[in-house]
């Protein structure tokens, strides 16, 4: 596996997880290594500072995923329609995340296991609100197959949906 930092701007920072194929793996150290069939192993994971209010928060969130959603989920035929479902998740759940924050940083992170691509942001210093109450919640329980909250490291919640490829 080859891990990628990297930083957009001073607000944004991220990892890349890449991961060879079983037939390229010997070969990563290969000058001739064919680099061009890298793949993100499953997820992308970035964070938003403490300085951003919730709009930024969400707008550097949804920057930084939609310039690297094409790579983690490829070409599969509804492609579209996902990186869309995606975006809207997590602008929402960035945007709900930042205003209730129970740690300094907005941690997101996007997975796909090749069937669902996972969106959670964290951490939240209240148990998910109802959709009554934070009505973007409506847009993420419509799009998501399934939403819930676990425990995090900082005494808050990290919220998670998972939206079907």
């Amino acid at each position: 596996m080859i891990e990628l930092m990297f930083e957009i701007g001073a607000q944004v920072t991220g990892r890349l997880d890449v991961m060879l194929s079983s037939t390229e793996h010997g070969l990563q150290n290969a000058p001739s290594a064919p680099w061009r069939h890298l793949a993100l192993d499953s997820n992308i994971t970035f964070s938003v500072g403490p300085d951003a209010a919730p709009a930024q928060a969400m707008a550097r969130g949804t920057a930084f995923a939609r310039r690297t959603l094409p790579v983690l989920i490829g070409s599969a035929s509804n492609t579209d329609a996902v990186r869309q479902d995606v975006l809207a998740v997590l602008t929402e759940l960035v945007d709900i995340t930042a205003r209730y924050r129970a740690s300094a940083d907005v941690i997101s992170r996007v997975a796909f296991d090749g069937v669902d691509v996972t969106v959670s942001v964290g951490e939240m210093g209240v148990a998910l609100p109802p959709p009554e109450d934070e009505p973007g919640l409506y847009l993420v329980h419509r799009v998501a197959d399934d939403v819930g909250q676990h425990e995090g490291f900082d005494g808050g919640y990290v919220t998670w949906a998972a939206i079907r490829v």
